[in-house]
Protein backbone atom coordinates (compact mmCIF):
# COMPACT_ATOMS: atom_id res chain seq x y z
CA UNK A 1 0.00 0.00 0.00
CA UNK A 2 1.11 3.56 -0.70
CA UNK A 3 0.96 6.47 1.71
CA UNK A 4 -2.53 7.25 0.47
CA UNK A 5 -3.69 3.73 1.35
CA UNK A 6 -4.11 2.62 -2.28
CA UNK A 7 -2.64 -0.53 -3.81
CA UNK A 8 -0.01 -0.09 -6.59
CA UNK A 9 -2.52 -0.74 -9.37
CA UNK A 10 -5.60 0.89 -7.85
CA UNK A 11 -7.97 2.81 -10.10
CA UNK A 12 -7.60 5.92 -7.99
CA UNK A 13 -3.93 6.14 -8.89
CA UNK A 14 -4.57 6.08 -12.63
CA UNK A 15 -7.88 7.87 -13.09
CA UNK A 16 -8.88 11.19 -11.56
CA UNK A 17 -12.28 10.83 -9.92
CA UNK A 18 -15.14 12.87 -11.36
CA UNK A 19 -13.15 13.85 -14.48
CA UNK A 20 -14.85 13.48 -17.86
CA UNK A 21 -12.76 11.54 -20.38
CA UNK A 22 -12.67 12.23 -24.11
CA UNK A 23 -12.55 8.52 -25.03
CA UNK A 24 -13.62 6.87 -21.76
CA UNK A 25 -13.50 3.21 -22.91
CA UNK A 26 -10.02 3.44 -24.43
CA UNK A 27 -8.62 5.55 -21.62
CA UNK A 28 -9.98 3.33 -18.87
CA UNK A 29 -8.62 0.23 -20.63
CA UNK A 30 -5.22 1.89 -20.90
CA UNK A 31 -5.33 2.85 -17.23
CA UNK A 32 -6.19 -0.75 -16.33
CA UNK A 33 -3.14 -2.01 -18.18
CA UNK A 34 -0.95 0.60 -16.49
CA UNK A 35 -2.26 -0.39 -13.09
CA UNK A 36 -1.77 -4.09 -13.81
CA UNK A 37 1.79 -3.36 -14.87
CA UNK A 38 2.45 -1.59 -11.56
CA UNK A 39 0.95 -4.49 -9.64
CA UNK A 40 3.25 -6.97 -11.43
CA UNK A 41 6.27 -4.73 -10.92
CA UNK A 42 5.47 -4.72 -7.21
CA UNK A 43 5.61 -8.54 -7.35
CA UNK A 44 9.13 -8.41 -8.84
CA UNK A 45 8.11 -10.06 -12.11
CA UNK A 46 10.52 -9.70 -15.00
CA UNK A 47 9.89 -6.97 -17.57
CA UNK A 48 9.81 -9.60 -20.31
CA UNK A 49 7.03 -11.46 -18.47
CA UNK A 50 5.01 -8.28 -17.93
CA UNK A 51 5.38 -7.14 -21.54
CA UNK A 52 4.43 -10.58 -22.84
CA UNK A 53 1.30 -10.70 -20.72
CA UNK A 54 0.20 -7.24 -21.80
CA UNK A 55 0.66 -8.24 -25.42
CA UNK A 56 -1.60 -11.25 -24.88
CA UNK A 57 -4.32 -9.14 -23.24
CA UNK A 58 -4.26 -6.62 -26.06
CA UNK A 59 -4.48 -9.43 -28.63
CA UNK A 60 -7.52 -10.91 -26.90
CA UNK A 61 -9.19 -7.48 -26.65
CA UNK A 62 -8.64 -7.01 -30.38
CA UNK A 63 -10.14 -10.43 -31.13
CA UNK A 64 -13.13 -9.88 -28.85
CA UNK A 65 -13.58 -6.35 -30.25
CA UNK A 66 -14.78 -5.15 -26.86
CA UNK A 67 -13.41 -3.92 -23.56
CA UNK A 68 -12.71 -6.00 -20.41
CA UNK A 69 -15.96 -5.10 -18.65
CA UNK A 70 -17.82 -6.81 -21.51
CA UNK A 71 -15.63 -9.92 -21.83
CA UNK A 72 -17.24 -13.38 -21.54
CA UNK A 73 -15.96 -16.92 -21.17
CA UNK A 74 -17.44 -17.73 -24.58
CA UNK A 75 -15.16 -15.16 -26.22
CA UNK A 76 -12.15 -16.76 -24.56
CA UNK A 77 -13.20 -20.18 -25.85
CA UNK A 78 -13.54 -18.86 -29.40
CA UNK A 79 -10.17 -17.12 -29.30
CA UNK A 80 -8.25 -20.09 -27.91
CA UNK A 81 -10.01 -22.44 -30.30
CA UNK A 82 -8.96 -20.25 -33.21
CA UNK A 83 -5.36 -20.11 -31.99
CA UNK A 84 -5.16 -23.88 -31.70
CA UNK A 85 -7.02 -24.85 -34.87
CA UNK A 86 -5.72 -22.17 -37.24
CA UNK A 87 -2.34 -21.12 -35.84
CA UNK A 88 -1.57 -24.53 -34.30
CA UNK A 89 -0.01 -23.06 -31.17
CA UNK A 90 1.75 -25.33 -28.69
CA UNK A 91 -0.09 -26.50 -25.57
CA UNK A 92 2.28 -24.64 -23.28
CA UNK A 93 1.79 -21.42 -25.27
CA UNK A 94 -1.98 -21.68 -25.03
CA UNK A 95 -1.79 -22.25 -21.30
CA UNK A 96 0.43 -19.18 -20.92
CA UNK A 97 -2.19 -17.16 -22.80
CA UNK A 98 -4.90 -18.48 -20.50
CA UNK A 99 -2.85 -17.58 -17.44
CA UNK A 100 -2.29 -14.04 -18.73
CA UNK A 101 -6.01 -13.40 -19.33
CA UNK A 102 -6.94 -15.01 -16.01
CA UNK A 103 -4.35 -12.96 -14.12
CA UNK A 104 -5.59 -9.72 -15.70
CA UNK A 105 -9.23 -10.49 -14.84
CA UNK A 106 -8.29 -11.46 -11.29
CA UNK A 107 -6.59 -8.10 -10.92
CA UNK A 108 -9.63 -6.22 -12.24
CA UNK A 109 -12.14 -7.90 -9.93
CA UNK A 110 -9.96 -7.61 -6.82
CA UNK A 111 -11.72 -5.11 -4.48
CA UNK A 112 -8.35 -3.68 -3.43
CA UNK A 113 -7.95 -2.06 -6.87
CA UNK A 114 -11.52 -0.70 -7.16
CA UNK A 115 -11.86 -1.27 -10.91
CA UNK A 116 -15.28 -2.91 -10.56
CA UNK A 117 -16.59 0.17 -8.79
CA UNK A 118 -15.04 2.48 -11.39
CA UNK A 119 -16.64 0.55 -14.26
CA UNK A 120 -20.05 0.47 -12.58
CA UNK A 121 -19.97 4.24 -12.22
CA UNK A 122 -18.80 4.93 -15.78
CA UNK A 123 -20.31 2.11 -17.85
CA UNK A 124 -23.04 0.55 -15.71
CA UNK A 125 -21.32 -2.86 -15.70
CA UNK A 126 -18.19 -4.44 -14.31
CA UNK A 127 -15.51 -6.96 -15.36
CA UNK A 128 -15.77 -10.62 -14.39
CA UNK A 129 -13.40 -13.58 -14.41
CA UNK A 130 -13.65 -15.27 -17.82
CA UNK A 131 -10.99 -17.94 -17.31
CA UNK A 132 -12.14 -20.87 -15.20
CA UNK A 133 -11.08 -24.40 -14.41
CA UNK A 134 -13.62 -25.80 -16.82
CA UNK A 135 -12.38 -23.85 -19.88
CA UNK A 136 -8.62 -23.98 -19.40
CA UNK A 137 -5.93 -26.60 -19.84
CA UNK A 138 -4.45 -28.22 -16.76
CA UNK A 139 -0.69 -28.66 -16.43
CA UNK A 140 -0.43 -32.36 -15.58
CA UNK A 141 2.72 -33.46 -17.45
CA UNK A 142 6.22 -32.98 -16.08
CA UNK A 143 7.48 -32.05 -19.53
CA UNK A 144 5.47 -30.58 -22.38
CA UNK A 145 8.21 -30.30 -24.98
CA UNK A 146 7.52 -31.60 -28.45
CA UNK A 147 7.96 -35.37 -28.46
CA UNK A 148 10.31 -35.03 -31.44
CA UNK A 149 12.81 -32.96 -29.43
CA UNK A 150 15.87 -34.99 -28.50
CA UNK A 151 19.60 -34.90 -27.96
CA UNK A 152 22.20 -35.10 -30.72
CA UNK A 153 23.80 -38.48 -31.13
CA UNK A 154 27.58 -38.42 -30.85
CA UNK A 155 27.86 -39.01 -34.59
CA UNK A 156 25.51 -36.10 -35.35
CA UNK A 157 27.38 -33.87 -32.94
CA UNK A 158 30.75 -34.62 -34.53
CA UNK A 159 29.25 -33.95 -37.98
CA UNK A 160 27.84 -30.60 -36.77
CA UNK A 161 31.11 -29.41 -35.25
CA UNK A 162 33.18 -30.57 -38.24
CA UNK A 163 30.81 -28.78 -40.59
CA UNK A 164 31.07 -25.59 -38.53
CA UNK A 165 34.88 -25.76 -38.74
CA UNK A 166 34.75 -26.46 -42.49
CA UNK A 167 32.66 -23.33 -43.06
CA UNK A 168 35.33 -21.19 -41.41
CA UNK A 169 38.02 -22.64 -43.67
CA UNK A 170 35.84 -22.34 -46.78
CA UNK A 171 34.97 -18.67 -46.17
CA UNK A 172 38.53 -17.75 -45.27
CA UNK A 173 40.09 -19.46 -48.30
CA UNK A 174 37.59 -17.73 -50.57
CA UNK A 175 38.78 -14.36 -49.25
CA UNK A 176 35.28 -13.40 -48.15
CA UNK A 177 34.12 -11.57 -45.07
CA UNK A 178 32.41 -13.51 -42.37
CA UNK A 179 35.00 -16.09 -41.40
CA UNK A 180 35.48 -14.52 -37.97
CA UNK A 181 31.75 -14.63 -37.03
CA UNK A 182 31.67 -18.19 -38.35
CA UNK A 183 34.66 -19.05 -36.12
CA UNK A 184 32.91 -17.41 -33.16
CA UNK A 185 29.73 -19.40 -33.74
CA UNK A 186 31.63 -22.67 -34.09
CA UNK A 187 33.33 -22.05 -30.74
CA UNK A 188 30.02 -20.96 -29.22
CA UNK A 189 28.22 -24.16 -30.25
CA UNK A 190 31.01 -26.33 -28.84
CA UNK A 191 31.04 -24.38 -25.58
CA UNK A 192 27.26 -24.63 -25.22
CA UNK A 193 27.54 -28.41 -25.50
CA UNK A 194 30.62 -28.68 -23.27
CA UNK A 195 28.91 -26.87 -20.37
CA UNK A 196 25.23 -27.63 -21.08
CA UNK A 197 24.15 -24.00 -21.45
CA UNK A 198 20.84 -22.52 -22.49
CA UNK A 199 20.74 -19.87 -25.23
CA UNK A 200 20.58 -16.84 -22.98
CA UNK A 201 23.11 -18.32 -20.58
CA UNK A 202 25.78 -18.59 -23.26
CA UNK A 203 24.80 -15.29 -24.88
CA UNK A 204 25.28 -13.43 -21.59
CA UNK A 205 28.66 -14.97 -20.81
CA UNK A 206 31.54 -12.57 -20.17
CA UNK A 207 35.22 -13.40 -20.41
CA UNK A 208 35.52 -13.00 -16.63
CA UNK A 209 33.03 -15.81 -16.05
CA UNK A 210 35.72 -18.49 -16.29
CA UNK A 211 38.05 -19.60 -13.54
CA UNK A 212 40.48 -22.27 -12.41
CA UNK A 213 39.45 -25.57 -10.89
CA UNK A 214 42.01 -26.53 -8.20
CA UNK A 215 41.02 -30.18 -8.65
CA UNK A 216 41.44 -29.94 -12.43
CA UNK A 217 44.61 -27.96 -13.13
CA UNK A 218 44.83 -29.43 -16.63
CA UNK A 219 41.98 -27.12 -17.68
CA UNK A 220 43.99 -23.99 -16.85
CA UNK A 221 41.96 -20.79 -16.65
CA UNK A 222 38.86 -22.49 -18.05
CA UNK A 223 38.17 -25.22 -15.51
CA UNK A 224 35.01 -23.63 -14.12
CA UNK A 225 32.28 -21.61 -15.82
CA UNK A 226 30.21 -19.33 -13.59
CA UNK A 227 26.69 -18.90 -15.00
CA UNK A 228 25.24 -15.58 -13.81
CA UNK A 229 22.16 -15.46 -16.03
CA UNK A 230 20.54 -18.81 -15.41
CA UNK A 231 16.84 -19.50 -15.81
CA UNK A 232 14.97 -17.49 -13.18
CA UNK A 233 11.83 -18.31 -11.25
CA UNK A 234 8.89 -15.91 -11.25
CA UNK A 235 9.66 -12.83 -9.22
CA UNK A 236 13.27 -13.86 -8.66
CA UNK A 237 16.59 -12.71 -10.16
CA UNK A 238 18.52 -14.96 -12.57
CA UNK A 239 19.69 -18.15 -10.95
CA UNK A 240 23.46 -18.59 -10.59
CA UNK A 241 25.43 -21.82 -10.75
CA UNK A 242 28.91 -23.06 -11.55
CA UNK A 243 29.70 -25.73 -14.15
CA UNK A 244 33.03 -27.54 -14.15
CA UNK A 245 34.74 -28.63 -17.35
CA UNK A 246 34.64 -32.39 -17.91
CA UNK A 247 36.08 -32.72 -21.42
CA UNK A 248 39.67 -31.60 -21.99
CA UNK A 249 39.00 -30.16 -25.45
CA UNK A 250 36.67 -27.47 -24.04
CA UNK A 251 39.57 -25.54 -22.44
CA UNK A 252 41.54 -25.60 -25.70
CA UNK A 253 38.63 -24.15 -27.66
CA UNK A 254 37.98 -21.38 -25.15
CA UNK A 255 41.63 -20.44 -24.83
CA UNK A 256 42.04 -20.22 -28.60
CA UNK A 257 38.88 -18.15 -29.01
CA UNK A 258 39.30 -15.72 -26.12
CA UNK A 259 43.05 -15.16 -26.37
CA UNK A 260 43.65 -15.27 -30.14
CA UNK A 261 40.53 -14.59 -32.18
CA UNK A 262 38.11 -12.61 -30.01
CA UNK A 263 40.49 -9.59 -29.93
CA UNK A 264 40.06 -9.32 -33.72
CA UNK A 265 36.49 -8.05 -33.24
CA UNK A 266 36.10 -4.28 -33.33
CA UNK A 267 33.85 -4.41 -30.26
CA UNK A 268 36.47 -5.88 -27.93
CA UNK A 269 35.81 -3.11 -25.40
CA UNK A 270 32.70 -5.12 -24.50
CA UNK A 271 33.13 -7.70 -21.71
CA UNK A 272 30.98 -10.17 -23.70
CA UNK A 273 32.57 -13.48 -24.50
CA UNK A 274 30.73 -13.59 -27.82
CA UNK A 275 30.68 -10.06 -29.32
CA UNK A 276 28.77 -9.15 -32.45
CA UNK A 277 30.14 -7.42 -35.54
CA UNK A 278 27.96 -4.37 -34.87
CA UNK A 279 27.12 -4.63 -31.21
CA UNK A 280 28.58 -5.59 -27.86
CA UNK A 281 26.90 -9.01 -27.75
CA UNK A 282 25.58 -11.62 -30.18
CA UNK A 283 21.79 -11.87 -30.52
CA UNK A 284 19.64 -14.89 -29.83
CA UNK A 285 18.32 -14.93 -33.39
CA UNK A 286 21.86 -15.16 -34.77
CA UNK A 287 22.53 -18.20 -32.60
CA UNK A 288 19.35 -19.91 -33.78
CA UNK A 289 19.94 -19.04 -37.43
CA UNK A 290 23.48 -20.40 -37.50
CA UNK A 291 22.58 -23.72 -35.89
CA UNK A 292 19.50 -24.18 -38.09
CA UNK A 293 21.53 -23.46 -41.23
CA UNK A 294 24.22 -26.02 -40.37
CA UNK A 295 21.62 -28.60 -39.35
CA UNK A 296 19.70 -28.24 -42.62
CA UNK A 297 22.87 -28.30 -44.73
CA UNK A 298 23.79 -31.61 -43.13
CA UNK A 299 20.28 -32.98 -43.56
CA UNK A 300 19.86 -33.63 -39.84
CA UNK A 301 16.55 -34.03 -38.04
CA UNK A 302 14.67 -30.68 -38.05
CA UNK A 303 13.67 -31.35 -34.42
CA UNK A 304 17.28 -30.79 -33.35
CA UNK A 305 17.59 -27.25 -32.01
CA UNK A 306 19.96 -25.27 -29.81
CA UNK A 307 18.49 -26.77 -26.64
CA UNK A 308 19.41 -30.18 -28.02
CA UNK A 309 23.03 -29.30 -27.21
CA UNK A 310 22.03 -29.07 -23.54
CA UNK A 311 20.19 -32.38 -23.79
CA UNK A 312 23.31 -33.90 -25.34
CA UNK A 313 25.53 -32.54 -22.56
CA UNK A 314 23.38 -34.24 -19.91
CA UNK A 315 22.90 -37.46 -21.87
CA UNK A 316 26.55 -37.97 -22.76
CA UNK A 317 27.71 -37.37 -19.20
CA UNK A 318 25.32 -40.06 -18.00
CA UNK A 319 26.55 -42.39 -20.74
CA UNK A 320 30.14 -41.69 -19.74
CA UNK A 321 29.37 -42.99 -16.27
CA UNK A 322 29.35 -39.72 -14.31
CA UNK A 323 27.37 -39.67 -11.08
CA UNK A 324 23.73 -38.67 -11.57
CA UNK A 325 23.87 -36.16 -8.72
CA UNK A 326 26.92 -34.51 -10.29
CA UNK A 327 25.12 -34.21 -13.64
CA UNK A 328 22.10 -32.70 -11.88
CA UNK A 329 24.31 -30.04 -10.25
CA UNK A 330 26.00 -29.34 -13.59
CA UNK A 331 22.63 -28.71 -15.23
CA UNK A 332 21.39 -26.56 -12.35
CA UNK A 333 18.27 -28.66 -11.75
CA UNK A 334 16.68 -28.65 -8.30
CA UNK A 335 15.20 -32.11 -8.76
CA UNK A 336 16.67 -35.27 -10.26
CA UNK A 337 13.38 -35.90 -12.05
CA UNK A 338 13.99 -32.78 -14.15
CA UNK A 339 17.42 -34.03 -15.20
CA UNK A 340 15.94 -37.40 -16.13
CA UNK A 341 13.60 -35.68 -18.60
CA UNK A 342 16.64 -34.36 -20.48
CA UNK A 343 18.38 -37.73 -20.59
CA UNK A 344 18.09 -39.51 -23.92
CA UNK A 345 20.59 -42.36 -23.52
CA UNK A 346 21.39 -44.37 -26.62
CA UNK A 347 20.50 -48.02 -27.16
CA UNK A 348 24.22 -48.86 -27.05
CA UNK A 349 24.43 -47.41 -23.55
CA UNK A 350 21.41 -49.42 -22.42
CA UNK A 351 22.90 -52.60 -23.87
CA UNK A 352 26.23 -51.95 -22.15
CA UNK A 353 24.46 -51.29 -18.86
CA UNK A 354 22.41 -54.47 -19.16
CA UNK A 355 25.52 -56.49 -20.04
CA UNK A 356 27.36 -55.09 -17.04
CA UNK A 357 24.50 -56.00 -14.70
CA UNK A 358 24.17 -59.50 -16.15
CA UNK A 359 27.90 -60.14 -15.93
CA UNK A 360 27.94 -59.00 -12.31
CA UNK A 361 24.99 -61.28 -11.55
CA UNK A 362 26.66 -64.31 -13.16
CA UNK A 363 29.95 -63.64 -11.36
CA UNK A 364 28.15 -63.36 -8.04
CA UNK A 365 26.36 -66.65 -8.68
CA UNK A 366 29.58 -68.50 -9.59
CA UNK A 367 31.67 -67.04 -6.79
CA UNK A 368 32.54 -69.67 -4.16
CA UNK A 369 30.77 -69.09 -0.87
CA UNK A 370 33.36 -70.91 1.25
CA UNK A 371 30.72 -73.28 2.68
CA UNK A 372 30.80 -77.07 2.29
CA UNK A 373 27.87 -79.30 1.73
Amino acid sequence: MGQDGLAPGAAGLHLVGGLSLLRPEEQVFGAMLDGWRNQQLARNLAFSTINGREKVVRAFALHADTFPWHWTAHQVDEWLGDLRAVRNLKRSTLRNYQEAIGSFCAYLIDPAYQWSTECEQRFGTHPIQVVHEWNTAVHVADAEADASKRAFTRKELIALFDHADDQVDRIRKAGRKGWLPAFRDAALLKTAYAFGLRRNEIRMLDTVDFGRNPDGPEFGEYGVLYVRHGKAKKGSPPKRRSVVAVWDWSAEILQEWIEEFRPLFATTDSPACWPSERGPRIGLSSINTRLAAYRDELGLDPALDFHSLRRSHITHQIEDGLDARFVQEQAGHEHASTTSLYTCVSSDYRRRTLRRVLDATVQAALKPTGRTR
